[in-house]
C-alpha cells in the first residue's frame, strides 16, 4: 500500500481543522498551488476513498449513545454487518475477533425509541450473544479526533485554518436535520446542493453552518484508511477500571496518541478504546508498556479489527461484493 506524502498528509491535518475550508486557503497554508490541492483532493477520494463527513455532536442532538456487541457464526456475521451499517441508526460498524464479532454505535433518541436494541436484534436468529453498553462519557471522539489525523501541520500553520469556536449549550434545532444529513453524505457539499437539500437559500445555509461551527454544534471527520497514514493494526480495547480512577484513566487515555476514541461506559467492562497501531508488535508494546503500567486497569480484553465497514457518515457505496473504495485501499 502506498504512503501518504507531507502535502497529503496537510491535507487531511488542515480538512480535520475545518472540513469546509477551501482548496485556495489550504494551498496558501501548505505553500503549493490551489491545483495542486485540488488534485491531490480528488485522488484521495477516488483511489482512497477519503472523504468528508460534517456531523452534529451528539447530546446536542438529543441523541443518546450506545456501544453494541453482537456474535454470530461466520457464515452469517458478515451479512449481518452489512445490514446493520445500511441502517440510518448505527454508525461504526466493525467486524473483530475473527470475523464472529460486529461492534457497531448505535444512535437513539427520545422521538425514535430503540428499534435497534429492543426490537429488530432480538428478532434476528443469526445472532448467538448481545451485549449493549451505554455511552457515558467520550474521553477522545467525534470532536477529538485521532492524532494521526493531525500530524500534517505546524503550529503555525494549525493557527492559520482554525476555526474560533466558543461551546453553547443549546439543542441543535429540528430543522437542522435536512442539513446534517446532507453533510453526513458530504461535508464539502456545495452551498448550492445543501440549499436544495435544506430548501434554504444558499445564503441562509452559509450563515448556519457558520452558526454550527462558532459553538461547536457542528464538527467534521476526515474519513480514510488509516493504513495509509502508518497505522495497519486495529483493535478495540474493553477495560475494567476501578470506579473511583476512571475519569482519571479516561483522561490519560485520551492523551495516548495510538487511540482514535476512548469513552467510559456501562457494563462489566466500563471503559472502552479503539487502538490504532503501525503493526502487531507496535500494539504489544503499547499493551504491555503504556496500559500495563496503570493499575486501575483491572482487566483488559483485546479483540483485534478485521475490517470497517461503517464509520462516523452514512454508508458508502459498495460494489457487487460488498467492497467501498476504503475496503480497495486496504
Amino acid at each position: 500500500m502506498c504512503m501518504l506524502d507531507e502535502i497529503d498528509r496537510g491535507l487531511i491535518h488542515a480538512l480535520q481543522l475545518d472540513g469546509r475550508a477551501s482548496f485556495s486557503r489550504i494551498a496558501e497554508v501548505l505553500g503549493v498551488s490551489t491545483q495542486t490541492i485540488a488534485r491531490r483532493y480528488q485522488r484521495l477520494r477516488a483511489d482512497h476513498g477519503m472523504r468528508v463527513v460534517g456531523l452534529g455532536e451528539p447530546h446536542r442532538a438529543g441523541q443518546t449513545r450506545w456501544l453494541a456487541r453482537l456474535t454470530a457464526s461466520p457464515h452469517t456475521a458478515q451479512d449481518l454487518a452489512l445490514a446493520l451499517a445500511r441502517r440510518a441508526d448505527t454508525s461504526w460498524v466493525k467486524l473483530a475477533s475473527g470475523g464472529t464479532e460486529i461492534v457497531t454505535i448505535v444512535d437513539t433518541g427520545a422521538a425514535t425509541g430503540n428499534p435497534l436494541l429492543l426490537h429488530d436484534i432480538p428478532r434476528a436468529t443469526s445472532i448467538t450473544s448481545v451485549s449493549a453498553h451505554y455511552i457515558l462519557h467520550a474521553y477522545r471522539g467525534g470532536p477529538t479526533p485521532w492524532p494521526g489525523h493531525l500530524k500534517g501541520l505546524t503550529e503555525h500553520q494549525q493557527q492559520q485554518l482554525a476555526l474560533e469556536v466558543v461551546p453553547g449549550d443549546r439543542l441543535l434545532a429540528a430543522t437542522d436535520r435536512d442539513l446534517l444529513t446532507a453533510l453526513g453524505r458530504d461535508g464539502r457539499a456545495s452551498l448550492t446542493d445543501l440549499a436544495a437539500a435544506t430548501g434554504w437559500s444558499p445564503a441562509t445555509v452559509a450563515r448556519r453552518l457558520a452558526a454550527l461551527q462558532s459553538t461547536g454544534e457542528l464538527f467534521f471527520d476526515v474519513e480514510i484508511n488509516p493504513a495509509l497514514l502508518g497505522a495497519t493494526t486495529e483493535a478495540l480495547l474493553w477495560m475494567a477500571v476501578t470506579p473511583a480512577h476512571l475519569d482519571a484513566v479516561g483522561t490519560t487515555l485520551a492523551q495516548h496518541d495510538e487511540l482514535a476514541f476512548v469513552a467510559a461506559t456501562t457494563g462489566p467492562t466500563n471503559l472502552m478504546a479503539h487502538a490504532l497501531c503501525a503493526d502487531p508488535g507496535a500494539l504489544h508494546h503499547y499493551l504491555t508498556h503504556r496500559l500495563g503500567t496503570l493499575d486501575a486497569i483491572r482487566t483488559l480484553e483485546t479483540a483485534p479489527v478485521l475490517r470497517t465497514l461503517k464509520a462516523a457518515g452514512p454508508q458508502q457505496p459498495r460494489d457487487k461484493a460488498g467492497f467501498t473504495p476504503r475496503d480497495k485501499a486496504r
